[in-house]
């Protein structure tokens, strides 16, 4: 399942678990996002046990992304069973930022920083 554009392309990969998201996400507000949201929630609806969201290819999130981000974090760990981790570079300051503060909402969320 795949959300491609000219700027970004978001991939749910079922069969390793995993969302892969590429390119600068700039979209408007949480209307332009809302697909992305929807993909990222049925693949936690689809996962059991363990999903990764990678970001180590993303290269720019704005204020409507991060608060996509923050929801979709937030209704993981409402899904007791489901673990989540997030992969992004320690390179990228907005990306350690980002991650360190969406594992305040969920601790258990695990950070894989490469």
């Amino acid at each position: 399942m795949d959300i491609k554009a000219e700027e970004y392309i978001i991939q749910y990969l079922a069969d390793s678990g995993e969302i892969l998201c590429s390119g600068s996400l700039l979209l408007s507000g949480t209307e332009e996002y809302a697909p992305i949201l929807d993909l990222m929630l049925k693949a936690a609806e689809e996962q059991a046990e363990q999903l990764n969201l990678n970001v180590t290819q993303l290269e720019f999130l704005n204020s409507s992304g991060i608060n996509t981000m923050t929801k979709f974090v937030i209704n993981v760990r409402n899904r007791k069973h489901l673990k989540l981790s997030v992969t992004g570079l320690e390179g990228i300051p907005w990306q350690v930022r980002l991650l360190k503060n969406l594992q305040r909402l969920m601790p258990t969320l695990e950070l894989r920083m490469q």
